[in-house]
């Protein structure tokens, strides 16, 4: 295959998550796709000499010295991932797009509306590929329950943890309860009009458990529960709309579907209500989220099309994750929770 066609990649950040992503880039270039890993950004310098030996390539300390390797023709670079801790995705991946580098930045976009709105303006202004790391968009559950929409109307998110020592620079709504927020501002396709929320901070400064009610302008509604002090793992969403109930199980990427019939409900026994139900399971092809993730952005550099979650689709989902940690935070004013605050 000529050098044109292949996507040259760093990865910036190797920390949990920029360890599988350089999981994965040497695996698609194995099965064919066109990409190459060639450098790697670390700032912890005991972890980069780790890394160096490791991969045997160039590891920086900073994006600006891989940049200027990049201009001086020593090091090729045509897309990143950033990887990096949420308060250094903006500084990290403006200095990217600014370069003419297309970029995949983990999730949340960035810090601040401010700082994400300044990326999709970067992404425009030079042309480059800006997709954010919403997976849950890629898990294969998810894509076989698109074709199935019909005007969904309640919606029950839960996402559950263990507690993790990572990602404590942000809140449980940051960390984990967004990547259903995109999931659900995807699914239900109206504005948002009311906010409803209580959180508390259990083992860290931040708030590490929430329930959220959120409607709809079109009078949909949606509840989200997320922890990350919980004793077990859990990641579904289910959801009702006219004579059917969905339910996903993001980690078995599982999907039921149970069809009502609407004249057993009409003539309501219990004899005609049960034989009215029809229980489905769709075939899902099982596949890792994050791979799919990453050969979706490399198609979109190579194509030039825009990403499946966008810019703008990462921006949405921060400027809801960020309205329910105002009303959090207004909720536990109200209510004097201060004494739950370490």
């Amino acid at each position: 295959m000529p050098k044109a066609d292949i996507s040259n990649v760093i990865v910036c950040g190797a920390g949990a998550f920029g360890r599988n992503h350089l999981r994965i880039y040497p695996a698609l270039e194995e099965s064919g796709v066109p990409v190459r890993l060639t450098g790697i950004v670390e700032t912890d310098q005991s972890m980069a000499e780790t890394l160096r030996l490791e991969w045997n390539l160039p590891v920086y300390g900073s994006i600006s010295a891989c940049l200027v390797d990049r201009d001086a023709g020593r090091l090729q670079v045509d897309a990143a991932s950033v990887c990096v801790p949420t308060i250094s995705h903006f500084p990290a991946a403006s200095a990217l797009l600014t370069a003419g580098v297309d970029v995949l930045v983990e999730k949340p976009i960035a810090a601040s509306l401010e700082e994400a709105s300044q990326l999709v303006a970067l992404a425009n202004q030079h042309q480059r590929i800006l997709q954010v790391g919403h997976l849950e968009r890629f898990n294969p559950a998810v894509a076989a329950v698109i074709p199935l929409l019909n005007g969904p109307m309640f919606f029950e998110a839960h996402r559950l943890n263990v507690f993790s020592p990572r990602s404590l620079d942000v809140d449980v709504v940051l960390d984990l309860m967004i990547h259903d927020l995109d999931i659900v501002l995807t699914l239900a396709q109206s504005p948002v009009s009311q906010v409803h929320a209580v959180g508390l901070p259990i083992l860290s400064s931040k708030v590490d458990i929430a329930n959220v009610r959120i409607e709809f302008e079109s009078g949909c509604v949606a509840n989200f529960t997320a922890s990350r002090v919980s004793t077990e793992r859990v990641r579904k969403l289910r959801f009702f709309q006219p004579h059917q109930y969905v339910s996903i199980d993001y980690a078995r990427q599982d999907l039921l579907v149970i069809n009502v019939d609407p004249r057993a409900a009409s003539t309501p026994s219990p004899q005609s209500l049960t034989a009215g139900l029809n229980m489905q399971k769709p075939v899902v092809t099982q596949g890792e989220p994050l791979r799919l993730e990453i050969e979706s952005f490399l198609e979109s550099v190579r194509s030039r099309k825009q990403p499946i979650v966008t810019g703008e689709d990462g921006r949405n989902a921060l400027a809801l994750a960020l309205q329910i940690t105002s009303a959090i935070a207004d909720h536990a004013k109200r209510a004097g929770l201060d004494r739950y605050t370490l």
